[in-house]
């Protein structure tokens, strides 16, 4: 089934690769749209979760660590809903779909997209923070200047680490 699903969205993002063949090489292509598409449903999820889901509302987790009550904000909560559902998403799609060639073992790549991953997440948490604390600037706006950093970062270090071939 997973086979099927990986083949189906690559057949869409090829057919539409034509046009674009003289000036980028097909697996940038398919990195772009795959991404592209795990991007836009993420800041979705971001930003119905940080508007309806959580109602800008600070979470309070139910318990104190280290004197204080345990409280995350709506921006970094909606930042961690949208990660669950993103994650699974983009590791399927890299895998399955973009580098598809790689000559590594699944446990392999996945061990290695959790630290790169892990290492987005504490990009997405600095500027996200930094971002809408320090700077002023409107939640969803953030999450789209973060993932623009962070998108660059993850692209390299996918293509020469996680799935080197």
């Amino acid at each position: 089934m997973l086979a099927w699903v990986s083949q189906s969205i690559s057949r869409v993002i090829d057919f539409f690769y034509p046009p674009f063949r003289r000036y980028i090489p097909l697996q940038t292509f398919r990195y772009i749209a795959c991404g592209g598409g795990n991007t836009v449903l993420d800041i979705l999820i971001y930003f119905i979760s940080y508007n309806y889901i959580l109602d800008k509302q600070d979470i309070d987790l139910g318990f104190t660590a280290f004197g204080r009550d345990a409280i995350v904000t709506p921006h970094i909560m909606a930042f961690v809903i949208s990660f669950c559902i993103s994650f699974p998403m983009g590791f399927f799609l890299n895998r399955t779909v973009v580098f598809n060639d790689s000559v590594l073992r699944g446990r392999v790549q996945l061990f290695r997209y959790i630290l790169l991953v892990t290492a987005c997440i504490f990009l997405n948490y600095i500027f996200i923070k930094l971002f809408v604390e320090q700077f002023g600037i409107y939640p969803t706006v953030a999450k789209i200047l973060t993932t623009l950093i962070v998108v660059s970062f993850s692209y390299f270090s996918q293509r020469n680490f996680t799935f080197k071939r």
